[in-house]
Formats: C-alpha cells, structure tokens, sequence
C-alpha cells in the first residue's frame, strides 16, 4: 500500500508543483503595492539581470544573423532568389528565433542567476530574517526580479534582432556583394509590424514572464542546501528550454 501511495505521489508531483507555481504567482502579484521602492528595487534588478546580458545577446545576435544570411543564400540561389536573403533573414528572426533565442540565453545567463541568488538567501536563512522582522520576502526578494525579467526580455530581444540583421548586412552585402537598394527594399515591404513584429513582443513577454517565474520560484522553493541550489538552478534551465519551446509552438499556432 506504502508503495502505491509513493507512485502516485510520484505521478502527481509535476502537477502538485505546477499548482504550487501557480499559487506563488497569485501571491506575488497580489502583494504589488506601486511605490517609490519597488520601482527602485525593479530598475536596479533590470540592470543586473537585464543589462549585464546584454553581451551575449549582442554576440549571439550578430553571428546568428550572419550563419542565417550564409545559409539562406546558399539554398536561394539554387532558386535565383539570393536577393530574398533579407526577407527570409527577417521574418525568421522577428517571428521565431529573436524571441526563442534571447529567452534561452536570458534563462542560461539571467534565469539561473536569480535562482542561485535566491537559494542562497534561503540557505543562509535571510528568508527565514525578513519574515521575522515582518517583512514580506515575496515583495521585497521575488517580485522586482520576476518584474525585471518581464522588462528585460522584450527589450534584449529587440537589441538580438538589431544585431542579428546587421550581421545579415555584413554578410550580404559587405561579403557576398548583394544590392544594398535591393536588400533594405525587401526587408521594408515583407515585414508586417502587426503580423510579425509584435508576433515576436508578445513572444518575448510571455518567455519573460516564463523563466522569471520559474527562476523565482525554484529559488524561493530551494532546499536549504548547497546541492539544493545546485537542483533548483539546473531544474530553471531544464524547464525553461522545454516550456519556451511548448509555447512558442502554442503562440505561432494562433499567430499563423
């Protein structure tokens, strides 16, 4: 009976956690107060996890754009269409791999940042000191990162797709000679604002949204150990990188 009881427990976890993460959210978003502090505390947080990635999303953006640029011009010009370049560059970017790309880098650099931080904080007990002092942990600790993480994934995603077309500019036009009049034209008449930029905004919120969640909440939730933080940071890579892609695929199934 013992063991039974232990398989359905095992079956019912991923649900039981998903509830659980649920519920944080209700809690933390119930216990946002507009004031000068949290402002504060969400504008220092958007620069440490926001800004301090903005490194590698740059990097990352310009030689994706370059790789996309070699290989849509090796199989357009099977077709003679290499003068397409920029628009196939454009709307793969804006619409799929902009948005996706930047959420996984934010959850590998950014995401198992806040989730150490946390953990730590738990296993050092400065969880345990503020709720003695009466004061709310939620507020304080887990809202400005779950809010400056919803800030700063739109806007790295817009500064890796701005990279990402001037590495497709370099590469066609500075490497393979493409017409600039010609490439710009493309890009200008292809791409929708409705149907593909802000496909790719709302993309990028909801992948915010998703892995500050996450990053918050096995932080939060932690076991107060060294080797605990180390499970909770690998869970908040691990369930990031699967839940970015089940909703991409979600998203791009309404947006189509």
């Amino acid at each position: 009976m013992a063991s039974r009881e232990q398989a359905i427990a095992r079956r019912l976890g991923p649900i039981a956690r998903a509830g659980q993460c649920v519920v944080f959210l209700f809690r933390m978003l119930g216990s946002i107060r507009p004031s000068s502090e949290l402002l504060s505390s969400t504008l220092q947080q958007t620069y440490l996890i926001g800004a301090r990635s903005l490194v590698i999303i740059m990097i990352c953006g310009f030689f994706v754009g370059m790789v996309l640029s070699l290989q849509a011009i090796n199989a357009l010009e099977q077709f003679g269409a290499s003068d397409q370049v920029s628009l196939l560059v454009g709307k793969s970017l804006f619409r799929e791999l902009g948005p996706v790309l930047t959420a996984l880098l934010f959850a590998g650099r950014a995401g198992t940042s806040v989730t150490a931080e946390i953990g730590l904080m738990k296993a050092t007990s400065q969880i345990d000191a503020m709720e003695l002092m009466a004061i709310d942990p939620l507020k304080t600790v887990a809202l400005p990162r779950f809010l400056a993480g919803l800030i700063s994934v739109p806007l790295l995603t817009g500064m890796f797709n701005a990279l990402a077309i001037l590495g497709s500019v370099v590469f066609s036009i500075g490497v393979m000679g493409l017409d600039p009049g010609i490439f710009w034209s493309k890009l200008e008449t292809g791409i929708y604002f409705g149907k593909d930029f802000m496909g790719g905004v709302w993309k990028s919120l909801v992948f915010g949204g998703l892995v500050s969640l996450i990053s918050v909440f096995y932080g939060y939730t932690s076991q107060p150990t060294g080797s605990g933080v180390g499970t909770a940071t690998t869970n908040t890579v691990v369930l990031s990188s699967v839940l970015i892609l089940v909703f991409d695929f979600i998203m791009t199934s309404f947006f189509v």
